[in-house]
């Protein structure tokens, strides 16, 4: 059955307010969110959590703690899949132009009209930041007015002299977030993450999206950059990095868990994939607990 929900995702301020501050802080397991964009930039922040992170066509898993930044319309998924019993989630939204023209065209103004660019690719910052940042973003909740504005300007420039960040989608993100295409990637998606325990055929994901075999390919090639088949496989091994981290289970049972129906294809993906074998991964996140 098509899911005809939107993907485009409304974004309301609160009256006499342009940034939108909010925050989940209990301890839950949230619902696999929808493939959705919308034209406010996004600042997350999540303190104590895990979770898959789901931007463009990058995807990865974390334990700990996260900070992105995202452009307008960047298609993604929601990010903690549960968070700690002292863990929250801080968004921050506003719209591109929120600051206005003439604000941003100032010369103090540059590195953060720069990071706002940068943002369009998604842009996920490392620990030294996130300790930095993270309480900060945290604070905007306690603030209104012009305080929560100048206190959104001090983080922003805490971002843009940053230099420990990950661009996500270093090579662009060919999808362009229309409300049509954005539910059917959506639909495709959702069936992927029900279904990446298993074989899923060309045709059966045709089937879902009701395109033809060739059509299906090239729309998701253009849509992702990436074959249907890579993608699946990406997904797969993002699941294995949260069992191999989480799960006592063996990497030769974690193999067949995450979909992989071949041991040594699994190795292959997981090594292509992260850079490093499945072993060597695990043995990594066991001394990083430690």
């Amino acid at each position: 059955m098509i899911n005809k929900k939107p993907s485009l995702e409304k974004v309301s301020p609160s009256f006499g307010s342009s940034v939108l501050v909010k925050q989940h802080s209990e301890q839950i397991v949230v619902n696999q969110a929808f493939w959705h964009f919308h034209p406010e930039i996004e600042l997350v922040y999540v303190d104590k959590g895990s979770g898959k992170v789901h931007i463009g066509n990058h995807l990865s898993y974390f334990n700990k703690s996260q900070l992105l930044l995202l452009g307008a319309n960047l298609p993604h998924h929601g990010f903690s899949d549960r968070l700690t019993a002292k863990g929250s989630e801080t968004i921050v939204q506003f719209k591109p132009d929120f600051f206005g023209n003439t604000f941003l065209s100032m010369p103090e103004m540059k590195k953060i009209v720069s990071l706002l660019d940068r943002a369009k690719k998604g842009i996920m910052f490392k620990p030294e930041t996130k300790r930095n940042v993270g309480p900060k973003i945290q604070r905007l909740l306690g603030f209104d007015g012009l305080e929560r504005v100048i206190l959104l300007l001090e983080i922003l420039n805490d971002l843009a002299l940053s230099n420990a960040y990950t661009l996500l989608n270093v090579d662009g993100f060919a999808f362009e977030t229309s409300l049509q295409d954005s539910t059917k990637v959506d639909l495709i998606f959702k069936h992927i993450n029900n279904n990446f325990e298993r074989h899923i055929s060309l045709e059966e994901i045709a089937g879902k999206a009701s395109m033809t075999v060739p059509a299906f390919c090239r729309y998701f090639k253009k849509a992702t950059g990436k074959t249907f088949t890579k993608l699946v496989n990406e997904y797969r091994v993002v699941h294995a990095t949260k069992l191999l981290s989480e799960s006592p289970s063996s990497i030769t049972d974690i193999c067949y868990e995450c979909g992989f129906n071949n041991f040594s294809h699994f190795n292959k993906s997981f090594k292509e994939f992260t850079g490093k074998s499945a072993s060597k991964y695990r043995s990594e996140m066991k001394r990083m607990v430690q």
